[in-house]
């Protein structure tokens, strides 16, 4: 698996991050939101860069600019609900992209810390031969995107994999490597070291999808 850790190079990037770790900031949902989906537009452009690309002649008013575009079919495909604000900076860049949806909650059977990975929903066009840019902005213990992953194989092979994350740990980094396609690249904004009891990042920035939509019961 290929890594690409976006804020080891200072950029704009470290401000949204910053905000969106910041207890203060994070109060603001709506601030929470875009910060999140102004993330998934630095992780797109970046992204973009690894796309296979066709010159293209493009008609002005006053001539003919040859230009290279990119040709891949992208299949953005975000795990509800903490993804749906990262997933909208990924469809500002990517807008002519196809869109998936599936879900995945932790599921604790015994109401202890111990927990497993339900996924219940999956709706997506075909992802045959396509480039699958699979986002989630929170990768604490890797489990939920291993478990997205199996679930997607049973609709068909993506030509390629593009993990796309906000905040992940290296627990966790490690653990989809062990299950995703060697030629899988990840982007991903930062990296913190630790997770706690709870398989939560630590220092993280707490429950996304929470901060972003409100606690669920």
């Amino acid at each position: 698996m290929r890594i690409h850790h976006l804020a080891k190079e200072n950029s704009i990037l470290n401000k949204f991050l910053a905000e969106i770790r910041d207890v203060n900031i994070q109060k603001d949902s709506m601030r929470f939101r875009r910060n999140i989906e102004r993330i998934g537009e630095v992780l797109s452009y970046e992204l973009s860069k690894e796309l296979s690309f066709k010159n293209k002649e493009v008609e002005t008013p006053l001539g003919v600019k040859p230009t290279n575009l990119p040709v891949n079919d992208v299949v953005l495909c975000s795990i509800l609900r903490a993804g749906l604000p990262l997933h909208n900076g990924l469809l500002n860049y990517f807008d002519d992209a196809e869109n998936a949806f599936i879900s995945a909650y932790r599921h604790h059977p015994n109401n202890d810390e111990e927990f497993e990975i339900v996924v219940e929903y999956f709706a997506s066009p075909s992802i045959d031969g396509k480039t699958l840019l699979l986002v989630d902005p929170m990768l604490a213990t890797g489990r939920s995107l291993v478990a997205v992953y199996e679930a997607i194989k049973k609709y068909g092979t993506p030509k390629n994999i593009q993990i796309v994350s906000v905040i992940g740990s290296a627990e966790g980094i490690d653990y989809i490597k062990e299950h995703f396609p060697e030629d899988t690249d990840l982007w991903i904004a930062d990296i913190d070291k630790d997770l706690n009891d709870k398989g939560y990042i630590i220092p993280g920035l707490g429950d996304a999808g929470d901060l972003a939509f409100g606690a669920k019961m």
